[in-house]
């Protein structure tokens, strides 16, 4: 992943669908197609690097004749996990393997060697939850600023939690260069997609299936689109006191810095 990125994190999203068209496509699991939402992390709580992809996956999908198929959990599961561990390794190893020619192989045997794991968490309670949750994940980076604890000439002090002591919150204080080379194990290939549309949810499909499936959804409620109430925006009117009592200092471009920034201009000159 160091090394060759796009291809380790390429492959982490096409084995991972691979993987769910594998079971979706069994008719004793389920026989139609199904949809996807990935989003690639890099990060552990320690800056370390872990790559891995949070799934959010439809539980069912559309077969060839337009029709709706839910999933034989009962809302339960979709599929076995430890069966989908198997075939998600299998499937990654494969595709590493036609990419890479010359991979070695004793790296390939060792990571059969090596336990993979799928982690299937139970299904949203309703559409709100599904959204709060692609909110909390799409938009992270790999340190938010309320984790940093403090900062100085020499170090970083930082918070996270240790999962294997029941995510006990601990602090961690690493030396300046060392909390740089971290965070920077994280910035991904230029131009490389993190977010990924499969099947059902991908940009071609989903304008025709999702019309198709709410109409086959039982008791769907009809929301009606609350048409939104514009008001005129008064940039010159105080949030606080609610007069226009706002000045214009300066008119930024729509490109380069502020240029008050390079002259040194204080605000109190236009007291």
């Amino acid at each position: 992943a160091m090394h060759q990125p796009r291809l380790v994190y390429d492959t982490l999203f096409e084995a991972a669908w691979q993987t769910l068209l594998a079971f979706a496509s069994d008719r004793k699991h389920l026989g139609a197609r199904p949809g996807m939402v990935a989003v690639l992390h890099t990060w552990g709580q320690t800056l370390s690097l872990h790559p891995h992809l949070h799934c959010v996956v439809p539980g069912g999908g559309l077969t060839e004749q337009g029709k709706w198929k839910g999933a034989r959990g009962k809302g339960r599961y979709l599929f076995p996990v430890r069966a989908m561990s198997l075939v998600f390794r299998a499937k990654y190893v494969q595709l590493l393997r036609e990419k890479l020619p010359e991979v070695d192989k004793e790296l390939i045997r060792a990571l059969f060697q090596k336990r993979w794991v799928v982690y299937a968490k139970r299904p949203f309670s309703g559409p709100e939850q599904v959204v709060e949750y692609l909110g909390r994940y799409t938009h992270k980076i790999a340190i938010s600023n309320h984790r940093l604890t403090a900062v100085g000439e020499q170090s970083v002090s930082f918070a996270y939690r240790d999962y294997r002591q029941g995510a006990r919150k601990l602090e961690m204080k690493l030396e300046g260069m060392e909390f740089i080379r971290r965070l920077s194990l994280h910035i991904l290939p230029r131009g490389f997609v993190r977010i990924r549309h499969y099947g059902i949810l991908s940009g071609t499909s989903k304008g025709t299936a999702i019309p198709v499936i709410r109409e086959q959804m039982p008791g769907e409620k009809r929301r009606k689109a609350e048409v939104r109430q514009l008001e005129e925006y008064n940039p010159l009117v105080c949030p606080c006191c609610k007069k226009e009592t706002m000045v214009t200092l300066q008119v930024l471009t729509k490109r380069g810095p502020p240029q008050g920034l390079r002259t040194q201009r204080r605000y109190r000159d236009f007291e």
